[in-house]
Formats: C-alpha cells, sequence, structure tokens
C-alpha cells in the first residue's frame, strides 16, 4: 500500500482543469511547480458538497456584541491607582485597535468609592474614582467598557457579620483562599449572591456608562463547588447528578437576576460570567447557550493538566457545539501560565501568538491581557508588541474571521455530564480519566485531518445531526433513554457510529443499566464487569479481513487498550480477544489462552449506516502511548464508518489542525502548524515551518470563486475549479495559515 509521501513521488496524474488558474495579482501566482502540486490528486477519499451557503444577515438586526471583533484588558491591581496613567492605558488598547475593554469594579476591593457595605476600598484608592476616570478614558476612545466583577472572596470584616455568607468544611470551618488566608470563598447558594452582588451592579449603573457586567471567579471553572455551609449540606451531596442539577438551577437564576439589572438601564445590555472548562464545563452549557449573549471562554494557556498545544481550539469547538453562532471570546493570558506561574512576566511571542492563532481558528474573538502595576502595564512589557501587531493584523481582515456556520461530516459527541460526573470505571477511579479519553480522540482526529465538529450530548435533535455523516462517542458512559433514542433515530436515518467503551451503560442520574442502552443498535452484551490491566494489556486476534485492519500485515495480534468491557460473542467477528497476562517475568509473558470467542471490535452494516464498537477504552490508552497501531485502527475505522468521504480535504507533510468556517464572503480554512517539539508539553519557543498543502472542496452548485487571499503570508494564489471542486495550494505554512475565499 503506497503512504501518502510515497504516492507524491510517484504520481503522474494530473486532473484535468477546465477552468483557468486564477490570481488577483501575477506577480504573487505560484510557482509553475507550485500549481502542479495543486493538479495532482493524492487521495481516494470522496468529496461531499459543501451545503447550500446560507441566507445574508442584514448587520444592523444583529446585536453590538457580536460586532465585537478585538478584547483588551490590563487587568487591575490594587496598586494601579497609585501608578497607574490611565491615558496610557487607553492609548495602548485604542492603537491596538481593541474594541472593548474590560475594567474593574471588583467586589473584593472596590476600585470607585463605593457606598456598598463591606465593598473595601483599596489602600491606594484614597478616594479616587479610578473606575470612573477609566471609564471616560475609554468611552473618549470609542471603547466599550464590562464591568468587571468578583463575587468569590470577601474580607474578614464580611465574614465577621455576615457567617452565613461563607464556604465551610465538612467541620464546619471556613474555607479560606488558598494564597491568601485573608478571603474566605463566598458560598453561591448565600444571600451574598442576592444582595451583594445586586446592590454592586445598581451602583454602578448609577454612576457610570458601562455596557455590560461580567462576574471573573464565578461560577467554578471546570468542576462543582464543595460546601457544607447550613444551606449546602441540605443539598443533594456534592458530584452527583442530583447535586449538578440543583447547581444549574441556581446558576440560571442567578444568572438571569443579573441579566436583567444590567438591562435596567440600558435594554441592549447584559450580564456573563465566567465560563471555559472547555468539554468539563461547571454549568449545563446546552441550558447557557440558549440565555448567554457573551460566552467567556477563561482558557489563558497550557498548563500541567492540559499540556497539549490546542488547549484553545477544544474550547472553540465547544462554543460553536452550544451557541448557534453568537458571541464567545477566549482569554489569552500575555504572562506566564502554567504549572509553575509568574503572572507579572510575559510568556514566549510563539506560545501567546499560537493561542491568539486558536482562538480565530476556533470561530472566538481573541481576548488579550496582562495583570497591571507600574502604569497600568507591569515591569515586563514585551507582551504589548505581541498584542498590538496581532490585533491590527486581525483587523485588517475581520471579514473573513466573523464565522457563519462551520463546515464539518464528523460530529463528536461531547459528555458534558460523564466528563464532570463519571469517576472512570471500577479499576481505576481518576478524575483524569475523561481528560485523558477527550485528548485521545482529539489528537487521533487532528492527525487524520478530519473535519469535525462538538455535539452537546443534549443536543441531539435530527436538525442537527443531519449534517454529519457519523457521530462518534468516546466513552459517553452517561446517556438517557431520551440520547439513546436520538442516536437510535440517526443510525436508522442512514447515520454510522464508533463507540467505545462504557458508552450508554448509565443512565443521566449515574445510575448503571443491566446492558448497555444502545445495546441492540450496536449488536452488542455486556458479559461481566470491566477488566483491567495488570501487566500486558489485552491484544486483538485478526480473524479475517475487513478495511478497519487496512496496513496491518505479518501480525496475528494487535494491542488492545488498558481496560475493556467483556462482551458476549458475535457471528463472524474481525478481532477478538487474546486476555491479558503478565508482563514481568518474561518467561512468564505468554497467554494462557491464546484464543477466545470474546469479541474485540463490533462491527454492524444496514444499509447506508454502520456501526463500530470497541469494548476497550482505546482513545485514551492511545493518548497514554501513542502507539501507532491503535491510531491506525481508529483511522481505519472512521474512515470506514464515514465511507472514506471528505468534506474539506488538506493533504501536505506536519502535524496540524483544521477549522473551514462559511463567512459572509465565501469561505475560509484555517490551518494550524503543531509541527513541533513542544506541541505536548512546554512552551513553544519557534516555529518550524511546512511546506506545500493542497486543498480541495466540493461547492455548492453555482457558486463561483472570486479569489483567494493567504492572510497571514498576505498573497493571494492560483486555484483551479472543476465540476464544482475547489482546488487551490498553500505554498508554505508558519505557525498558522488563513486561505480566505472570496465567491460570487
Amino acid at each position: 500500500m503506497l503512504n501518502r509521501r510515497t504516492f507524491l513521488k510517484t504520481s503522474a496524474t494530473v486532473i484535468p482543469m477546465t477552468a483557468a488558474l486564477t490570481a488577483l495579482d501575477p506577480a504573487s501566482t505560484l510557482a509553475a511547480e507550485e500549481v502542479a502540486v495543486a493538479a495532482v490528486s493524492t487521495s481516494t477519499s470522496q468529496l461531499i458538497p459543501l451545503p447550500p451557503r446560507m441566507a445574508s444577515v442584514d448587520p444592523a438586526t444583529e446585536p453590538w456584541q457580536r460586532k465585537i471583533r478585538r478584547v483588551g484588558q490590563s487587568n487591575m491591581t490594587e496598586h494601579d491607582p497609585a501608578v497607574m496613567n490611565i491615558e496610557e492605558w487607553a492609548d495602548y488598547w485604542h492603537s491596538a485597535e481593541a474594541d472593548i475593554v474590560f475594567i474593574s469594579v471588583t467586589g473584593i476591593l472596590a476600585f470607585y468609592p463605593s457606598k456598598v457595605k463591606f465593598h473595601r476600598h483599596g489602600k491606594f484608592l484614597n478616594g479616587r474614582d479610578f473606575f470612573g476616570e477609566c471609564v471616560a478614558a475609554a468611552k473618549k476612545r470609542n471603547l466599550r467598557v464590562v464591568a468587571r466583577m468578583s463575587p468569590d472572596l470577601n474580607w474578614g470584616d464580611a465574614l465577621e457579620a455576615h457567617p452565613e455568607w461563607a464556604m465551610r468544611n465538612k467541620d464546619g470551618s471556613v474555607q479560606f483562599s488558598e494564597e491568601e488566608p485573608r478571603l474566605f470563598k463566598t458560598c453561591m447558594f448565600s444571600t451574598y449572591m442576592n444582595d451583594y452582588v445586586p446592590a454592586i451592579m445598581r451602583e454602578v449603573h448609577s454612576l457610570y456608562d458601562v455596557d455590560c457586567f461580567y462576574t471573573n471567579g464565578w461560577p467554578p471553572i471546570g468542576s462543582l463547588p464543595e460546601c457544607h455551609c447550613a444551606i449546602c449540606s441540605k443539598l443533594p451531596p456534592a458530584g452527583t447528578p442530583a447535586y449538578w442539577r440543583v447547581f444549574n438551577d441556581r446558576v440560571f437564576e442567578l444568572w438571569q437576576k443579573y441579566d436583567a439589572i444590567a438591562k435596567e438601564k440600558k435594554p441592549d445590555s447584559f450580564f456573563f460570567a465566567n465560563l471555559g472548562g472547555n468539554v468539563r464545563g461547571g454549568p449545563n452549557l446546552d441550558r447557557l447557550g440558549k440565555i448567554a449573549a457573551w460566552f467567556q471562554a477563561d482558557n489563558q494557556g497550557r498548563t500541567y493538566d492540559d499540556p497539549a498545544v490546542w488547549g484553545c481550539t477544544l474550547q472553540g469547538r465547544v462554543c460553536n457545539a452550544v451557541l448557534d453562532g453568537k458571541f464567545a471570546a477566549n482569554v489569552t493570558a500575555a504572562y506566564s501560565t502554567g504549572a509553575v506561574t509568574w503572572r507579572n512576566a510575559s510568556k514566549n511571542p510563539a506560545e501567546a501568538e499560537m493561542w491568539l492563532n486558536e482562538t480565530l481558528a476556533g470561530g472566538m474573538v481573541p481576548y488579550y491581557h496582562f495583570i497591571g502595576s507600574e502604569n497600568g502595564f507591569g515591569e515586563d512589557r514585551r507582551w504589548q508588541r505581541v498584542g498590538v501587531d496581532y490585533f491590527r493584523w486581525s483587523a485588517q481582515h475581520d471579514v473573513h474571521f466573523t464565522t457563519r456556520r462551520s463546515i464539518a461530516n464528523i460530529g463528536v459527541v461531547m459528555g458534558q455530564s460523564t466528563q464532570l460526573l463519571y469517576p472512570g470505571p471500577a479499576t481505576m477511579r481518576s478524575r483524569a480519566y475523561m481528560h485523558e479519553t477527550t485528548q485521545g480522540i482529539y489528537d487521533a482526529l487532528l492527525r487524520g485531518r478530519f473535519a469535525f465538529d462538538f455535539v452537546h450530548e443534549d443536543r441531539l435533535e435530527p436538525e442537527r445531526l443531519s449534517k454529519y455523516r457519523a457521530l462518534l462517542l468516546p466513552n459517553i458512559a452517561m446517556l438517557s433513554d431520551r440520547q439513546c433514542q436520538q442516536i437510535r433515530d440517526y443510525v436508522q436515518s442512514g447515520g454510522s457510529i464508533m463507540a467505545s467503551f462504557e458508552t450508554g451503560l448509565y443512565d443521566e442520574n449515574l445510575n448503571q443499566r443491566a446492558d448497555f442502552g444502545l445495546a441492540d443498535m450496536l449488536g452488542i452484551n455486556q458479559a461481566g464487569d470491566v477488566i483491567g490491566t495488570v501487566g500486558n494489556a489485552y491484544y486483538g486476534r485478526i480473524e479475517r479481513q475487513h478495511p478497519i485492519l487496512e496496513g496491518f500485515s505479518n501480525t496475528n495480534w494487535l494491542p488492545g487498550a488498558q481496560n475493556r468491557m467483556p462482551l458476549k460473542p458475535v457471528q463472524n467477528p474481525v478481532l477478538t480477544v487474546v486476555p491479558g497476562f503478565v508482563r514481568y517475568p518474561p518467561e512468564l509473558a505468554y497467554p494462557p489462552v491464546s484464543h477466545s470467542d470474546e469479541p474485540a471490535v463490533v462491527l454492524r452494516e444496514t444499509g447506508s449506516s454502520r456501526t463500530a464498537y470497541f469494548p476497550g477504552d482505546i482513545e485514551r490508552s492511545y493518548w497514554l502511548t501513542g502507539h501507532g497501531d491503535l491510531l491506525r485502527l481508529l483511522h481505519n475505522t472512521i474512515h470506514w464508518i464515514t465511507r472514506d468521504e471528505r468534506i474539506v480535504q488538506v493533504e501536505g507533510e506536519g502535524f496540524i489542525e483544521m477549522f473551514s468556517w462559511e463567512t459572509t464572503p465565501g469561505y475560509a480554512v484555517h490551518l494550524l502548524n503543531y509541527t513541533n517539539p513542544n506541541a505536548h508539553h512546554g512552551w513553544m519557543q519557534s516555529i518550524y515551518p511546512l511546506g506545500p498543502q493542497t486543498v480541495r472542496m466540493k461547492l455548492p452548485q453555482s457558486v463561483r470563486v472570486k479569489s483567494i487571499e493567504l492572510l497571514k503570508a498576505g498573497r493571494s494564489v492560483a486555484f483551479g475549479l472543476e465540476s464544482q471542486v475547489l482546488r487551490f495550494t498553500i505554498p508554505r505554512v508558519e505557525d498558522y495559515e488563513v486561505a480566505a475565499i472570496t465567491v460570487t
């Protein structure tokens, strides 16, 4: 079998092109050899046409926040009123072409002469209306203003007067900030949120012209709070499905209360809160997507827990899954994020720029911030050049970064409840379990250059799923009966499925079913409890040839996963289980049972629908090991269930992430270059450029291409169009490239 590199070297087949190769500027046209590359077929995949273009939207009817393209923030400190040059601060964000700035009202420390009880004035405020001066400076430059509050912490005098405001430990003691023990943690179920926060909002409304309100530090990101105060002790146990429902009800009660207060003075104002956590977001993101006017994705940079470079784009896919085109901004910290943090020192430019690249590619608006002090810019000013240059570049191409909808034919079901509540299999209870599973399927999809979306578990209606040729369910353990039926309906309508491990074994209350919720559809039946690995993990014995085994030769066995759910036998299996055995001592490293009738994969085909089920945690095992056999098996299976259909195809060397969007002018294909030794850990220090990348996509009937411009390279490229198949080559990708396709 020819691999891509061999094929490129040996193929001489040129696809005829009836449409003339076109370029806007003859001086910037591709060289002849680059044009030839664009005409070489490099894949046997079948291109399916893009959907008809959406109807145009009158910009005048869109809310003002949808027109925001750049967000700036100098995160203010208590010391800033003593040293900050407000005019210099405002000039910087204006020169960077920011549209809106966050200015601290807070709630922990007042940045204006607040009269709200327990809203402590900073020791450097000295009666100054610092917030008001910043608002006036921003408005003078036509910058909109977000009033930034922090309701998560307060001081001892408030605790003494209102002990009921505090979060409590099991022994009744107060929960204090881990870094600043003078501050106690406030309970979201207490009157602190009902009375204190609204009082600050109404005071700000009475004094200043702000455009909207935001709370930092609430609701929790990526986890659920655990409090044992008098109120919370009467709630269901923390971390349970019943608690999550109560938690969500409280979040939405407060969100709507604060939003109504924001609108008391200006009807087009609104409230929004700190969000993020990507697939492990705290509040139910389906419910939130229906009411939120602004999704604040607080994913500021890579951490020890999330070392992979694509943490920001993963968040973008989550936003796209729940917002139906509404506004989302992702926070890029200019400071040094990570396991060891230097909050007042700039991070590497290559790392900061990649995070901003991912924000744009993922369909979000770039938001850049640093910690203030010393003129509001800090002692380390290296971040400033990165921000202003990037913002100015993006401002030149706003129309191409304003997305209308994603272009993808694969949906990855996002089990938010599984991410938050499922503890992992009985063999290994671990909070990191589903994180590793998500990273594994994400990495595999990127390496296969598949066009995919996330699909929220509560958004499985036929009208949402109809765009996808296949759905992937990477150990979506918790599924309700309704969700299971929606997936069955999808398959009955011709869709395909790849699922794994404990998918559907639990209902929405985390109660284990007698058998899988999708057992009938997948053709599987549970034969026992989860089996883990002691030494050697289990293997899959090849029983017969099948397309999912393409590329495997000279072997009878393939690696299995770390954990598996034993299944009852099926007819004519493709792979069967060789049970695990000891790894050491080598004298005993052989299988006591070398052959079984337990399936290691179950495949079905009915009409145009295909289903594949892996009883092992294959995605997670791939992430932990990077094993090429597991990656090939995943890729082959995805090719099989999709019948190797592609909606956008990008061929070339390197490790990239691809996004394709429909835009008002036409389409935009984003390529993020992750080919770097620091892709999975540590900051990017420098860029490793890639060579030619050939793009193919089949346009809707009657759509014609006017031009293709590479936004980072600043040049137009040649293209060919025949039978509505568009072909062009991006000759070089540095860290990021965007092919902006203008159509008529």
